[in-house]
């Protein structure tokens, strides 16, 4: 067993969960150490890197005061071994702050499972206050978020945009309904690594059929050369959907995806 081989489903899952929950700390000298805390009740997964590990590390666990509890209790996983942190550096995780520059390996991988991990660390899957089944990421990430739109458009045909929201400059990437479902199936299955309860929730996720009361989903229309130009030229966003039989939303995000050209 190579450690960090990325081709490994289970190394995969694990350094896409180090990308966007773990943290580099450089000491003096060779010094330094890889840390990773989460919440207590997923302590298990921590336990699971462990075994993956083949370098000395610890978990440990702390209860603290945050902004959501007084007494939060958390676990830690800490691993040393310069060796293993030169290896992390190699595929992508780098020290300091990395939000915003951690990027797909550019080495082979597993993708659904480096996904996976990703998502499991940033993301969310379950349903809605109006129970519709959903999975979601949130980065501040361009190359993730790309990354993720992308695969998923090339794997199961599913199109979404990455845009940055105003307040945080984050992208929250949303999948809900049939989209959801399809996501969640394809990303989580009964044996993979995984976080329990969101394994737990993709599967629930994964199940969901459109009741019979709700309206089926409007086929999607594809933009042609023509709409372009009449919505690039029309005097308002109101004229243009008028004219072209389309919402004004989507106007809106159709000029707004070509002006960016």
């Amino acid at each position: 067993m190579t450690f960090m081989d990325l081709e490994d489903p289970r190394y995969a899952y694990m350094f896409g969960f180090l990308q966007a929950d773990g943290h580099m700390h450089a000491g003096p000298g060779r010094k330094g150490r890889l840390s990773i805390e989460i919440s207590y009740r997923d302590i298990g997964i921590l336990h699971t890197f462990q075994e993956l590990c083949p370098y000395n590390s610890t978990v440990s666990e702390r209860t603290r005061a945050t902004s959501f509890s007084e007494s939060h209790r958390s676990a830690i996983w800490t691993v040393c071994s310069m060796e293993a942190r030169q290896r992390l550096v190699e595929l992508g995780l780098p020290y300091g702050k990395k939000s915003t520059r951690i990027a797909p390996p550019r080495v082979p991988f597993s993708r659904p499972d480096y996904l996976r991990g990703i998502i499991d660390a940033d993301g969310a899957v379950g349903f809605t206050a109006q129970d519709l089944p959903f999975i979601s990421l949130a980065t501040t990430s361009t190359a993730i978020a790309t990354y993720l739109c992308r695969y998923t458009k090339l794997t199961l045909g599913i199109h979404r945009l990455t845009g940055r929201n105003v307040r945080d400059r984050a992208y929250n990437i949303m999948y809900m309904r049939e989209a959801g479902a399809a996501v969640a199936q394809h990303l989580y299955h009964q044996e993979c690594l995984a976080l329990e309860r969101k394994r737990t929730a993709a599967t629930e996720v994964g199940a969901w059929v459109r009741p019979a009361h709700m309206r089926p989903p409007r086929p999607r229309r594809s933009w042609t050369q023509r709409e372009d130009r009449i919505l690039l030229t029309a005097s308002s966003l109101d004229e243009a959907a008028e004219q072209l039989g389309r919402s004004k939303n989507s106007c809106q995000i159709r000029r707004w995806r070509l002006q960016k050209q």
